[in-house]
């Protein structure tokens, strides 16, 4: 199903104290990052993101590589929501999310999209589980919870009824929530399992929290890569992407370097996109003498967009020449760059063959690889 995302992120969140809470950061990514990493990931087409008055800097600094529509927010929420879908374009669906509700995952999504073929809107939903009261001028009532439900976002809508829905509702009107004005248009909504993974940061104690839960929305996977390359006439040979001056080079279809090489393919594995030969192809002429930074970070790339992160990574080169110790701090350095990692996030390593097979008749090199990925769960 085509489907696109509007993430309101317009708010000031003065409940929260200091400054928007979509801006700040949990786990080094912006609040408002998470939720568009996420749905990114899941293919939503156009992702468009509303931001206040005044906060358009803050949005692109913290999501001008997303690939994000930003548009600016109205006076409430029911505006804001309608300045958004006025920027989603043609799709059978939308999903509107609060940005302070980050650890939205993919699971959620799925569920949302595949409730869609039954009816017009979907919301996640919590059963009300304790005791409800309500303060009255004669004291303290409880208040019957049964049939009683939390909502909470994303909530998922084919497209048109949701459109009609917001031409009917009156501009005066609040909406807490999008599910409320389809249903006023007799518009059909499904509840589906809600999680408490999608809480909503409101006040200055929910930031501990929701660091906590990120912990346990995360996974880790690990990715090997191995790569080898034969000698030939030339006046350099490239690894982990650093110029090693030498009598010889290795030949390749790109600049050879079988460092990055096998650290691309690591991370590939990691996030489970085949190898460097599904990207890259050595038969198109476009890659031929291609510098191999650019197969790395386009491996990176793919990480970022699935709402993931690299934490670490180890390269084995294995040759009799050239010597790799005294060049072994720069490919460090080279690849924390790449990589935007911190230096001791990165391991480059050498050894021998002593003598047996064709790196140790120095015919060629090779290179082995890991690299450990934090994905979300």
């Amino acid at each position: 199903m085509k489907f696109a995302a509007v993430i309101v992120a317009a708010g000031t969140g003065s409940r929260a104290g200091g400054a928007p809470k979509q801006w700040r950061l949990l786990k080094g990514r912006a609040i408002a990052r998470w939720s568009v990493d996420t749905f990114k990931a899941m293919g939503a087409e156009p992702v468009v993101v509303v931001v206040g008055e005044g906060q358009r800097d803050e949005a692109e600094r913290w999501l001008g590589d997303a690939g994000v529509v930003l548009v600016a927010g109205g006076a409430t929420r029911t505006a804001s929501v309608r300045s958004g879908l006025a920027a989603v374009g043609t799709v059978e669906a939308v999903l509107i999310h609060d940005a302070a509700r980050p650890l939205v995952t993919q699971a959620h999504v799925e569920t949302l999209l595949a409730a869609l073929e039954d009816a017009d809107g979907a919301l996640p939903a919590l059963p009300v589980a304790d005791t409800l009261k309500r303060e009255t001028q004669a004291g303290v009532a409880t208040v019957d919870r049964e049939g009683l439900w939390r909502a909470q976002t994303p909530q998922a809508f084919r497209l048109p009824p949701l459109r009609d829905a917001y031409a009917r509702w009156p501009d005066e009107a609040p909406a807490t929530d999008d599910a409320a004005v389809l249903e006023a248009a007799g518009g059909r909504v499904s509840l589906v399992p809600g999680d408490p993974l999608l809480m909503k940061i409101t006040h200055p104690e929910d930031f501990a929290m929701v660091e906590r839960l990120a912990e346990v929305t995360r996974v880790t996977r690990v990715g090997q890569g191995f790569d080898a390359h034969r000698f030939g006439p030339g006046d350099g040979v490239w690894l982990c992407g650093i110029k090693i001056a030498h009598p010889l080079t290795l030949i390749g279809h790109s600049d050879a370097d079988a460092g990055l090489h096998a650290l691309t393919d690591a991370i590939l594995g990691a996030i489970g996109a085949g190898d460097i030969g599904d990207h890259f192809p050595p038969t198109d002429p476009q890659w031929k003498g291609a510098s191999s930074d650019r197969f790395l970070r386009h491996a990176a790339e793919l990480v970022r967009r699935r709402g993931g992160r690299i934490t670490g990574v180890d390269v084995t080169l294995v040759c009799e020449q050239p010597k790799i110790k005294p060049h072994r701090e720069a490919m460090r350095a080279r690849l924390a760059e790449l990589l935007d990692l911190p230096l001791e996030g990165v391991s480059v390593k050498a050894t021998t063959t002593e003598g047996m097979g064709f790196t140790g008749r120095s015919e060629g090199l090779a290179a082995q690889a890991i690299a450990t990925v934090d994905l979300p769960g």
